[in-house]
């Protein structure tokens, strides 16, 4: 495994809006062929390559989704939530910290924040201080065990590949609600419905 075949893998699955495996579980799985690699600056690589794919999965969703594909409704919709994350930013900050250090899926997160069209600057800083804490704890883990016992590394993928479908499934499931959800009766009155369908023609 070399720095350069880490990052451009890392990159290109973190650019994909669903369906990639989860990047700690092939960071780990790499360091695991080479458990000699110096572990902070594969943590160090990896963190960089998945915050620059996430941030370009997150201009995609502004670019396409939110320019192309969502009706002007949906945008005003959507706007109530940026409203929102731009009066509490360190809290917004503090949350995609707490998720991105979780090994919940983030591509769900960041194709919603990326149709809030906010600025991605804060969400990158978060996103890399989370996972160079995370994958760093996962290469040492894989060193470990890469210098104890032998793994098949199939195996692993195998035995969280129901995990890994099921998680994506609702995370997508999540945007589209995140999309749909009437957020100004949530915010007026925290009651949970999705907005009327009085307008479908999209603004381009």
């Amino acid at each position: 495994m070399t720095t350069l075949s880490l990052f451009a893998v890392v990159f290109a699955l973190n650019c994909l809006p669903a369906f990639a495996p989860p990047t700690w579980m092939v960071v780990s799985a790499m360091t695991l062929s080479s458990p000699g690699a110096n572990p902070w600056l594969t943590a160090l690589t990896a963190a960089t390559a998945a915050t620059a794919g996430r941030l370009v999965l997150a201009k995609l969703a502004y670019l396409l989704v939110r320019q192309r594909w969502l009706s002007a409704r949906t945008k005003e919709n959507v706007e109530l939530v940026k409203v929102r994350l731009e009066k509490h930013r360190a809290m917004t900050f503090g949350a995609v910290l707490a998720y991105t250090c979780s090994p919940l899926p983030s591509n769900s997160l960041f194709i919603a924040y990326g149709l809030t069209s906010l600025p991605l600057a804060p969400v990158a800083v978060a996103s890399f201080i989370g996972r160079f804490l995370t994958y760093s704890v996962w290469v040492v883990m894989a060193m470990e065990v890469a210098q104890k016992v032998v793994v098949d590394e199939g195996s692993v993928f195998a035995y969280l590949g129901g995990y890994f479908v099921v998680t994506q499934v609702l995370m997508l499931a999540l945007v589209v609600l995140f999309a749909k959800l009437d957020w100004r009766a949530w915010f007026a009155s925290k009651t949970v419905q999705l907005m009327t369908r009085t307008e479908t023609a999209p603004q381009k």
